[in-house]
């Protein structure tokens, strides 16, 4: 499951601050059909993703009904990427068939 979206780098303070990129309503919503068949665990959603000419994998978080892409430092960095800064979001969902029991 592919997609493409854009949206706005946000901060989350905390002990350390966190950087994510919100995924818009309409790519939530189809992520949460097929999350059953893509998380380990805790509703994060495993993905991989392309931000700025840069690949890395991660986890979608759970959040108000929707999910937040989180940046890592080196995923930032790079392009200098800070709050505030739009960018544009290449990601994959990693589903996973049905587990044996």
């Amino acid at each position: 499951m592919e997609f493409v979206f854009s949206g706005r780098v946000i901060e989350w303070r905390g002990p350390a601050p966190y950087y994510f990129v919100r995924v818009p309503d309409e790519e939530s919503a189809d992520i949460r059909e097929v999350a059953a068949m893509a998380t380990y665990g805790w509703g994060v959603i495993p993905v991989e993703a392309r931000v700025a000419e840069v690949d890395f994998t991660t986890s979608l978080f759970p959040r108000d009904g929707g999910y937040l892409l989180p940046l890592r430092a080196a995923v930032r960095k790079p392009s200098g990427l800070t709050a505030g800064d739009d960018v544009t979001v290449e990601m994959t969902v990693r589903l996973h068939g049905p587990r044996s029991g």
